[in-house]
């Protein structure tokens, strides 16, 4: 046999079985592709986990009562952040006044918990907070925190500007957003004590907050001042929303749809298809429960998850039938 026959059988013979692989190849597509129409077996689009329906997507969040002291609380945030060397950009403008600087006393308790890398945003001005000048530290941030005073101030200094944007892409990009009294209301959707007159007003004349947390009002300091009653008001107003209260030095831990309390009191929850006892309109989450924001279903830690006892799936209203 010649050169070139050899040539030409050995061409033919690869030309077979790259042939035969590709029917292979086809035939194993198409079985798989069967496999996954057939009844009962997922696609890999159906099998990815459903997004959250009220907390981010992305990120985390820390939602304080207010009268922030836990080393736990100031722990899990900085953890969460990335560490003591994270950068921590902290926003005191609820407080009211018109400066701060580095000796701001409300960064101390921060470096004394171990933060090393700290960045103090503030501005009254909305035109300056809507520059890109303004938002540059935001662009390099791990985590943002929101001090105390009235949440308002917040809306009107950063309401709609690119310093809002940039809050939220801090979360996006897998950050910490996380806020003491003040700067846990201004972390839901509806402003709760958000009137510029007082802060016994909870429907007043801001009642838009920030939205990390979807469908939601936050109120804080709720024992300590004896606030537990004032939430159903804002409730039976608006049914669609759930409200969280939070006492003082209690925080809410928040991934996605899941929550967790830590801290060293209660936080409440106002669910007007939840009642206790007879018609009770909250009910109170201890340290280490946890919550699931979407089914708004509450569960305490024992060797198994177990449901928060009391707590019927009844509207408000409906008494005992």
């Amino acid at each position: 046999m010649s050169a070139s026959t050899h040539s030409t059988v050995r061409t033919h013979a690869s030309s077979t079985i790259a042939g035969a692989a590709v029917a292979l190849t086809l035939a194993l597509t198409l079985s798989v592709g069967a496999a996954l129409m057939a009844p009962g077996v997922l696609s890999a689009q159906q099998l990815m986990p459903a997004p959250p329906q009220v907390g981010p997507e992305n990120g985390s969040l820390v939602i304080v009562g207010g009268a922030m002291r836990s080393p736990e609380i100031y722990e899990r945030f900085i953890d969460l952040a990335g560490g003591p060397d994270a950068h921590i950009v902290l926003v005191p403008t609820a407080g009211g006044a018109e400066e701060y600087d580095d000796f701001y006393q409300g960064m101390n308790a921060w470096r004394d918990n171990g933060a090393r890398n700290l960045t103090l945003l503030h501005t009254v001005d909305p035109a300056e907070a809507d520059t890109d000048a303004f938002i540059a530290p935001l662009e390099t941030a791990a985590a943002v925190f929101f001090f105390g005073g009235r949440q308002w101030r917040l809306v009107d200094a950063y309401g709609g500007t690119k310093t809002e944007d940039a809050f939220r892409r801090v979360l996006e990009r897998g950050g910490v957003i996380g806020g003491s009294s003040a700067g846990a209301s201004i972390q839901g959707s509806y402003l709760v004590r958000g009137d510029t007159r007082t802060n016994t007003v909870m429907m007043g004349d801001h009642e838009r907050g920030f939205g990390y947390l979807r469908n939601v009002g936050i109120d804080q300091h709720v024992l300590r001042r004896n606030r537990h009653f004032d939430m159903i008001e804002v409730i039976e107003a608006h049914p669609e929303l759930l409200g969280i209260g939070l006492d003082e030095d209690t925080a809410l831990i928040v991934q996605g749809d899941r929550a967790q309390v830590i801290g060293s009191s209660y936080a409440l929850i106002y669910d007007n298809r939840s009642t206790t006892g007879n018609d009770g309109k909250f009910y109170f989450l201890a340290p280490g429960d946890r919550f699931d924001l979407a089914t708004r279903e509450a569960t305490r830690p024992t060797t198994t998850q177990s449901p928060v006892g009391g707590v019927q799936r009844k509207p408000w209203g409906s008494g005992g039938s």
